[in-house]
């Protein structure tokens, strides 16, 4: 996130420096051209030379104007581009806080979970053999991918799913 901030800020930094750069170029140029003007007219130069130079000081206004504004849009955009990452990293903040609330709330349920299982298997009176199929099958496992799992035969996982239902009076 300050990777992109940085990247952000700097991006904005550059834009408003070329800004600046180019509104004070016509600014220059608009002020050249009014000292000019102003000093031809007390000459007595031609009215065709005055109203060239006119409109170089017109264009230069116009371009003061136009780039001043962007200055303006971009300066707001960099304003409102830095108070959208500050609430972003805020709100990011404010997430990862909660998921490691609830990674916390799952691991103790998980736990809660196990023990329980283990008690009930315990009651149960299962041999160590018809906990592990017992689990497997609480998994979802088929008797087929239980034997596979368990390196033994089908019938055997079949013949363990069976005890452990018989104890369980399932």
């Amino acid at each position: 996130m300050p990777q992109m901030r940085a990247m952000s800020n700097s991006a904005f930094a550059s834009e408003r420096r070329l800004l600046m750069g180019v509104l004070f170029t016509f600014i220059g140029v608009a002020l050249f051209a009014a000292i000019d003007i102003f000093a031809d007219l007390h000459e007595g130069t031609t009215i065709s030379h005055v109203v060239a130079e006119a409109g170089i000081l017109l264009v230069a206004m116009l371009g003061s104007i136009v780039m001043a504004y962007r200055l303006m849009l971009t300066l707001r955009r960099a304003r409102a581009a830095q108070a959208e990452a500050v609430e972003l990293a805020a709100q990011l903040e404010l997430t990862r806080a909660e998921a490691s609330r609830w990674r916390g709330e799952v691991r103790d349920l998980m736990k809660g979970l196990s023990a329980a299982i283990d008690q009930q298997f315990d009651r149960w009176d299962l041999t160590p053999a018809e906990k592990e199929v017992a689990l497997l099958l609480l998994k979802g496992l088929s008797h087929k991918d239980i034997a596979e799992v368990r390196s033994v035969t089908e019938a055997t996982a079949r013949q363990q799913a069976r005890a452990v239902y018989k104890k369980g009076g399932l």
